[in-house]
């Protein structure tokens, strides 16, 4: 699966299947807010969204950002995740 940096609509983007997910971000002082998630209807399963943030979250430690996670999806993968905790900026506790 490829994740897309759409700049312009501020969101990354997969094609699975023929569906489009997205996960919405905004940037602010080398922090990264992942707010939104967008899947299509009936997409109950979490996995695709789990592999792009994953593809995300390597590529925001490459860039030396830190991560806020704002969507509940996000903070969850967070807590199943624990090795990413340290992208959290100081005083963040999920």
């Amino acid at each position: 699966m490829e994740v897309k940096d759409n700049q312009f609509n501020r969101q990354f983007e997969a094609e699975v299947n023929g569906h489009t997910y997205a996960i919405e971000y905004s940037v602010q002082e080398r922090k990264l807010f992942l707010t939104k998630i967008f899947q299509p209807e009936g997409a109950e399963d979490d996995t695709v969204i789990n592999d792009m943030l994953k593809e995300i979250l390597d590529n925001a430690e490459e860039k030396r950002m830190r991560v806020m996670p704002i969507h509940p999806k996000v903070v969850a993968f967070f807590k199943k995740n624990p090795g990413y905790k340290d992208m959290l900026p100081p005083g963040i506790r999920i």
